[in-house]
């Protein structure tokens, strides 16, 4: 059994053996200017998902050169190795996800990227908007600084460095989905997995915690309304597809403000691209919408799938048009991000010998996802978030991740690197006793 009474779980906390906080700083004291120097590497050369490949050499390459034997190729672009410490003790799994985003980065940096891809269809900027550069360099150091005490390590250390957390190209598979069913876990599940995540909502200097559900479940959608492509002088001879999109969109807004009962948990609904027509004077045969649904209940999260769909199509049929409604589309969705209460009751100690016991601060419901969820079903799992926003400068406020100005306070790099190494101490010294 892995549930503990609090009063279990409170004189376990006290017996089981604790790193010092100076241990972690004086490790991570080591890598700290390598940290610093591949983050902004990384984020001056930023790949999508499933194309992360010089990140991966460059992951691969760093993690050769420590002794470890990197696993590479999984999942496309993904990197593992496993770290064998000196004595007996549990496996950990330590996650970092390399992808960057579609996005043309308008912030003025030294190593700001110029990068471009194609992504459906159109070449667009590529940028670390998330921070998923951070999240490799710090995971890169962590490796060094554990490898660097490997004859004192108690049990085992699997680094996963995953492509795709963002989602895989359409018509792809990828992220952590196809990591695990390619054997992740195959050999031996981890005790526990741990991840971290810089964001924009907190300061420098913070970490942010939460129990139990903690990041929203994702699903994609598509509509394609279908009309009869006319001259656009004469609507009354064809079936208008704009027209009826809009009233679409417009219309399912009333899905959550009016429909479901947000008074039990948050729920969002959002169109992220429309796409119709290629001439000011032609009506097109058709548009396209995609869009995300974030929930965190499974019950609402089937109502507003049917509640969109049925929507779609008698507002398209009002118009004379018909929808082919892909709710959610055929791809692997973001189950709910989970953290497992014990585990995050456990090792919130080690977070704020790190921070300090005001600097861990309790997070509301994120409406945000992440695939480090399918890792959190196989083990218990926590995902804790490390503040990206300048001291002194409203966190709520500023550009948030995925934007285009999203900024990262690089003193993140040090705390995150801190925190995340104290969390591996501190599980490894006394996980054997927990298990």
């Amino acid at each position: 059994m892995r549930f503990l009474t609090l009063a279990a779980l409170g004189a376990l906390m006290s017996i089981a053996p604790q790193a010092d906080a100076a241990d972690a700083d004086a490790l991570a004291a080591k890598v700290d200017a390598k940290v610093l120097a591949w983050r902004r590497d990384l984020h001056q050369h930023p790949e999508l998902g499933n194309r992360e490949t010089r990140t991966a050499k460059l992951v691969a390459d760093h993690l050769r050169k420590l002794g470890l034997q990197p696993k590479t190729g999984v999942a496309h672009t993904g990197v593992t190795a496993l770290l064998k410490g000196g004595k007996p003790g549990p496996r950990i799994a330590l996650r970092a996800d390399m992808d960057a985003l579609p996005v043309t980065e308008r912030n003025a940096l030294p190593f700001a990227s110029k990068t471009t891809a194609t992504f459906r269809g159109e070449t667009v900027g590529v940028m670390h908007a998330c921070g998923h550069d951070a999240h490799t360099a710090i995971l890169m150091g962590v490796a060094e600084a554990l490898v660097a005490m490997k004859a004192e390590l108690p049990g085992e250390v699997l680094f996963v460095f995953q492509p795709a957390e963002e989602g895989p190209p359409d018509g792809e598979r990828g992220g952590a989905p196809l990591m695990l069913e390619q054997g992740l876990f195959a050999d031996s599940k981890p005790d526990a997995v741990f991840g971290l995540h810089v964001f924009s909502t907190l300061n420098a200097g913070q970490i942010g915690l939460r129990a139990g559900p903690t990041m929203a479940a994702s699903d994609r959608f598509e509509l394609t309304v279908k009309g009869r492509q006319t001259h656009g002088s004469r609507p009354w001879s064809g079936v208008d597809p704009i027209v009826a999109t809009a009233q679409i969109i417009d219309n399912a807004q009333t899905i959550v403000s009016r429909q479901m009962d947000i008074s039990k948990q948050p729920v969002v609904l959002t169109f992220g691209a429309v796409k119709g027509g290629v001439r000011h004077n032609i009506i097109p045969d058709q548009v396209q919408t995609i869009g995300t649904i974030r929930t965190f209940d499974e019950g609402m999260r089937q109502d507003v799938f049917a509640r969109l769909k049925n929507l779609a199509e008698h507002v398209a049929a009002a118009h004379g048009a018909t929808v082919d409604a892909k709710i959610p589309l055929e791809t692997e969705g973001n189950p709910v991000t989970v953290n497992d209460p014990a585990l995050a009751a456990r090792m919130r100690p080690s977070l704020e010998k790190i921070a300090g016991a005001q600097n861990v601060v309790d997070m509301p419901l994120v409406m945000g996802s992440e695939d480090f969820s399918y890792y959190a079903r196989q083990a218990p799992g926590l995902f804790f978030f490390v503040g990206a926003t300048p001291q002194g400068q409203d966190a709520s406020k500023a550009p948030s991740n995925h934007s285009p100005e999203f900024f990262l306070d690089e003193s993140a790099l040090k705390l995150g690197t801190r925190a995340m190494l104290q969390v591996a101490l501190d599980y490894l010294h006394g996980g054997a006793a927990a298990k």
